[in-house]
C-alpha cells in the first residue's frame, strides 16, 4: 500500500494478517514481537537481544555494525509506512525502533557476560519506558506523519540508547 493510498477511517489494530500485508509492517512489528499483548516494547527488545546473540555466531563486530547502519534507514522507512497504514503516529506494536536502538547498545557494550547484557537491557528499557529528560524531549519533538513521524519513532529510542550507554560508560569509568 503506497503512502498516498486512501487511509482507513479508524486506526488499524495490528495482527498477523496486517504484519504480512507489507514488508515494512513485518520489519516495523519486529517479525511479530510487537504483536505481544503485554509490553510489546519489552518483547521487541528481548527479540533484539536474541537476534543480536544469533548475529554474533556468524558476523564479526564490523559486520554487525554494518547491519545496524543499514537498519537505521530501513527502520525509518518501515516505521513511516507502518504508522501511516495503522493511522497511529507512534503505535506500541512498532518495535523496530527498540530493536535497532538496543542493537547499538549491545554492539557498544560487548563483549560482556549475561549480567552486563541484562544491565544494558534494564537501563535501555528504563530510559525507553520512563522517558526522562532528553528522551521525553526527543519523543515530543518529532511527532507527525510520513518521514518526520518515522524519524520520531526511531529517534526517541536512539536517545534512550544513548542515555543507557552514557550511564554504562560512567559506571565503567568510575568503578
Amino acid at each position: 500500500m503506497p503512502m498516498t493510498a486512501e487511509l482507513p477511517s479508524q486506526p488499524v489494530r495490528p495482527s498477523a494478517k496486517f504484519m504480512f500485508a507489507h514488508p515494512a509492517h513485518l520489519l516495523a512489528i519486529g517479525f511479530g514481537s510487537g504483536l505481544s499483548p503485554i509490553a510489546p516494547g519489552t518483547a521487541g527488545t528481548l527479540w533484539a537481544w536474541l537476534a543480536y546473540l544469533v548475529m554474533t555466531l556468524w558476523l564479526s563486530p564490523a559486520q554487525i555494525g554494518l547491519v545496524i547502519a543499514l537498519s537505521l534507514p530501513l527502520g525509518w522507512w518501515a516505521c513511516s509506512i507502518t504508522a501511516h497504514h495503522m493511522q497511529v503516529q507512534d503505535p506500541g506494536s512498532i518495535v523496530c525502533d527498540e530493536v535497532v536502538a538496543f542493537w547499538i547498545v549491545l554492539w557498544l557494550v560487548m563483549p560482556t557476560g549475561f549480567w552486563g547484557q541484562l544491565v544494558a537491557f534494564a537501563l535501555f528499557r528504563f530510559f525507553d519506558a520512563v522517558k526522562p529528560g532528553p528522551v521525553a524531549w526527543a519523543d515530543r519533538s518529532f511527532k507527525g506523519w510520513g518521514a518526520r513521524g518515522g524519524f520520531g519513532i526511531m529517534f526517541d529510542d536512539l536517545v534512550a540508547a544513548l542515555c543507557a550507554l552514557l550511564l554504562i560508560a560512567a559506571w565503567r569509568f568510575f568503578l
